[in-house]
């Protein structure tokens, strides 16, 4: 439709996968389980449940009648008892003992855990992507010497593959967190209208030990190993705010490393991918403009903001429930998950299709090292014979006069020239070239590479075979 509004994740970044995660069918054949796990549960500890009946809730499962739900909620103005409906039409002989003891929460807030669950383990797995992409960058660059900066000034060299463990680093830092929540998320259970279980209490006739059960029967069916200890009608809500926090992580990584490649493309030192048919400007045919690095940083502005969402619905929740979560909620969790989606697979595009130009950056590291230089080379002047002092003023001044070169004319960067030309130093150009070799000016910048991959990604490549080998076509 084109006279109404769609979400750009639908139609330009998120995922399939990740949009059926957050679907509508993906919600309510989520609920149709929940119903059969309880009535299993319910059934197994004495209540008056059939097998035929529940063969019944089994053979109804995936083939919702959605006219017949829609048509009732428009009835009933409520759409947890509009599905029970529609799902009890599909099943004459189980419709009196679907839902049996429990409130909406149950299938609501159980269905968005297990979402927020499975949508966790989607994104864990193109991060270990991400990351196995940026080891090999990291591996083929880690001794390509470059230009580091501080404060956006030039600084130290640092080599092109250790400045990709620093992007890498920190997504193996938001995978931790995401591989944390995964194992540390509970489901609701089956709690009740306030969360003390009365309904459930009624059913099994005081019976508490029978309520525990159930809830642990419920949980294991549901593939969970632990539910939450307490609630009031619905979990905290604390839950999403750290989920959500996992997701603003990866966002803070993802800008951190597109602004990084936004800069590095100005400078001309590298490019994220281009197409052959691609246009950069629709005024200037020549510009190259690096768009994805430029949505990256837009998505992940959404995401680290979305993250205040769930903190305020957390803040304000009255007592055992209030609604005023449940409109929020539906709307920030779902988006900030097709938001950090769409970016994860922007990153794996970028990633493993990243170009570097070695000549340019060559160029640059050039053009600043004398600069850098300058104390390597007094000490070699010193070793014959020169004068510290004298030698550290002459430095000084050599130096601000390639430096006003440099900026009021234009011109290069004429220090080794100058310096070899002084008798003061004795030290010949091809001995000034030697000292000015950039890998003597990377530190362990290789070593560090290759230590941080063989300690952590080189793992984690291992314990993830089946998970690795994933791309990404954007489609815009």
């Amino acid at each position: 439709m084109k006279n109404a509004y769609e979400s750009p994740f639908s139609t330009r970044y998120a995922s399939q996968e990740m949009q059926y995660l957050f679907s509508a069918d993906k919600k309510f054949r989520t609920w149709r389980r929940l119903w059969l796990a309880l009535a299993k549960a319910e059934m197994d500890l004495g209540l008056p449940i059939t097998s035929e009946q529940i063969q019944e809730l089994e053979q109804h499962l995936d083939d919702i009648n959605y006219p017949v739900a829609e048509e009732r909620e428009k009835q009933v103005r409520h759409d947890v008892m509009a599905h029970v409906y529609a799902y009890g039409v599909q099943c004459p002989k189980a419709k009196g003992i679907i839902h049996l003891g429990a409130t909406s929460c149950y299938v609501g807030d159980n269905t968005d855990i297990i979402i927020m669950r499975e949508a966790l383990g989607s994104i864990r797995r193109k991060l270990i992507n991400v990351i196995d992409q940026l080891g090999r960058f990291a591996e083929a660059y880690k001794s390509l010497p470059c230009l580091a900066y501080t404060h956006l000034q030039p600084a130290q060299l640092t080599t092109v593959g250790k400045r990709a463990t620093l992007w890498a680093q920190d997504f193996l830092l938001d995978l931790q967190e995401a591989e944390h929540r995964i194992a540390s998320l509970r489901l609701l259970g089956s709690k009740g209208t306030t969360g003390t279980q009365a309904s459930f209490m009624e059913l099994f006739e005081g019976d508490s030990g029978k309520v525990k059960r159930l809830e642990e029967a419920v949980a294991r069916e549901m593939g969970f190993e632990q539910v939450m200890p307490v609630s009031g009608q619905t979990y905290t809500r604390k839950v999403d705010y750290q989920v959500l926090s996992v997701l603003s992580g990866v966002a803070q990584s993802a800008s951190k490393f597109s602004n990084d490649i936004r800069l590095l493309q100005s400078f001309k030192e590298l490019e994220e991918p281009f197409e052959a048919h691609q246009i950069g400007s629709s005024a200037m045919p020549y510009k190259r403009n690096p768009m994805r690095s430029e949505r990256i940083t837009s998505l992940s502005r959404y995401v680290m903001i979305d993250c205040l969402n769930p903190a305020f619905t957390a803040g304000t929740q009255w007592f055992e429930r209030t609604l005023d979560d449940s409109a929020n909620k539906r709307i920030a969790v779902a988006e900030a998950f097709l938001a950090v989606d769409s970016i994860l697979n922007i990153l794996l595009n970028i990633c493993g299709g990243l170009v570097v130009y070695p000549k340019v950056i060559a160029q640059r590291v050039q053009r600043e090292l004398p600069f850098m230089a300058t104390e390597n080379i007094m000490m070699a002047a010193v070793k014959k014979g020169g004068d510290r002092q004298e030698l550290h003023e002459r430095l000084r001044e050599h130096s601000i006069a390639a430096a006003r070169i440099v900026k009021e004319q234009g011109g290069e960067n004429d220090l080794l020239r100058r310096i070899s030309g002084d008798p003061a130093f004795g030290l010949t150009e091809a001995e000034l070239n030697a000292i000015l070799d950039p890998a003597r000016f990377t530190g362990r910048c290789q070593e560090q590479v290759e230590e941080f991959l063989a300690a952590y990604v080189d793992p984690l490549r291992r314990d993830n075979q089946s998970s690795l080998g994933e791309s990404a076509e954007l489609s815009v």
